[in-house]
């Protein structure tokens, strides 16, 4: 069995003129990741890679999620290849993982990761929102042949408030 858990980067800020990928957190994003980190916490079994894009954005939300979860350096890394938006880029990415973990936790970007959600998940989202969380299972041990998994649970900022 393999494990995906995709985790929309937290709200960013538009108030600077920066490039796209240099942008921030707004204060709500932080609060955002305290509510989703208190529900997935205890639902989260540890042992998983962590993967992050390098936009500022995503990997602020990665480490917030790598700090609280006690992750260790080694199990986390950015990857260029996430700061993406385009599903089938996403997917080959997360396909292309060759290590030994059964779980693989991915900050990214939308409209990629609500689309892969809706892809490879059985439930239906119409959007997954910043910081939206959602754990899909695959029935394979391989991670080159993910195709359609189960979504076992989707954690949203709004609902957890």
């Amino acid at each position: 069995m393999k494990r995906l858990i995709l985790v929309r980067h937290g709200k960013s800020s538009w108030d600077n003129d920066l490039p796209d990928h240099k942008r921030p957190l707004k204060k709500r994003a932080y609060k955002d990741a305290e509510v989703v980190l208190d529900a997935f916490e205890h639902f989260y079994q540890g042992g998983a890679q962590f993967w992050s894009s390098y936009a500022v954005r995503a990997n602020t939300t990665a480490n917030l999620f790598k700090e609280r979860l006690n992750v260790k350096d080694e199990d986390f890394e950015v990857k260029e290849e996430l700061y993406t938006f385009n599903q089938n880029e996403l997917l080959n990415s997360i396909r292309s993982y060759s290590g030994d973990r059964d779980q693989l936790i991915v900050f990214g970007h939308n409209p990629a990761m609500t689309i892969l959600v809706n892809s490879l998940g059985d439930k239906k989202i119409d959007n997954l929102p910043t910081t939206g969380l959602c754990v899909i299972d695959f029935d394979t041990d391989s991670w080159q042949e993910i195709r359609k998994g189960k979504t076992i649970l989707t954690l949203l900022p709004k609902n957890l408030r």
